[in-house]
């Protein structure tokens, strides 16, 4: 099980070019990927989507990007010839206008601004698809690392809430024959402080017969049963489960909801209001997991 909810980072440096992958993920009902890359790489985004969509099934992922390119090729200087040429006319100006005597040096033209530009080297695009391919690979390992490490800790307490619903769950089925024998007890005691001649016991059994089919809650309980089967199952995979998780726990609330408004029986309802509070931990938890 992995929790959507998670932090990766990796650092690959090769040939004098350093790259830095940072991914960020947290819930999301479908796969959203947001990048933050320098332009040099923005041929590669589509690559790099495809490769964290064969990892990752859903969240929201912020993916940063950082590049340095420390090799002694990636920046050159040249000189704007036509903007020089235009300073010196101008100095020239100056001279004959003030009278002031010529003073300049290599240094000075060198200074001036934008007289020397600084372009960056073009980059071999093989390079960078496998450098990014190296490191996104890390950084999915770190993400994923994480998100098992989360997804451990929350299959953990889902089983444990599994395991609540099932207790509560025997004990349904364990109280409601004894609902019956005390609703019997219960109306024969009432007929008899209201009534003075024998009781019939063909219509006290017709009537507990039919209190016993109006809150009859066996159909459910055997269905919560195989739910929660279902709901281990799927706890055992190692393959994304949330969406197929989230579908059983909204039918195992079905059933608990039915056995309740079935059930006028105080501990069955006190079963049923513990069974509604794990149920709705376990919807809290699945709104994370992938």
């Amino acid at each position: 099980m992995y929790s959507m909810t998670g932090y990766g980072r990796a650092t690959c440096m090769k040939d004098g070019r350093s790259l830095t992958i940072e991914l960020k993920s947290v819930n999301h009902r479908f796969l959203d990927l947001n990048f933050r890359m320098p332009r040099s790489f923005l041929f590669l985004e589509d690559a790099a989507r495809k490769q964290i969509a064969a990892s990752l099934s859903r969240g929201h992922v912020d993916v940063f990007v950082t590049y340095v390119n420390r090799r002694d090729d990636s920046r050159m200087v040249r000189v704007d010839e036509g903007l020089v040429k235009a300073y010196e006319e101008a100095l020239n100006q100056v001279e004959k206008l003030t009278g002031v005597k010529d003073d300049r040096s290599l240094s000075l033209f060198a200074k001036l601004p934008d007289a020397l530009v600084i372009d960056e080297a073009g980059e071999d695009e093989d390079a960078l698809r496998a450098l990014l391919n190296e490191t996104m690979a890390q950084a999915l390992d770190s993400l994923n690392a994480m998100r098992a490490r989360e997804g451990e800790a929350m299959k953990r307490d889902m089983l444990e809430k599994l395991e609540e619903i099932e207790e509560k769950n025997a004990l349904i089925e364990k109280r409601y024959p004894e609902t019956v024998d005390e609703y019997r007890e219960k109306l024969r005691a009432r007929v008899n402080e209201l009534l003075a001649t024998p009781i019939d016991e063909a219509r006290l059994a017709q009537e507990v017969a039919l209190m016993a089919d109006r809150a009859a809650v066996a159909e459910e309980t055997v269905r919560l049963s195989s739910h929660i089967r279902q709901a281990r199952e799927k706890c055992a995979l190692s393959e994304p489960i949330g969406r197929s998780l989230d579908f059983i726990v909204q039918e195992m609330n079905r059933e608990v909801n039915t056995i309740s408004s079935k059930s006028q029986d105080i501990p069955i309802t006190q079963a049923v209001i513990a069974c509604k509070s794990a149920i709705e931990k376990l919807r809290e938890q699945l709104q994370n997991v992938e």
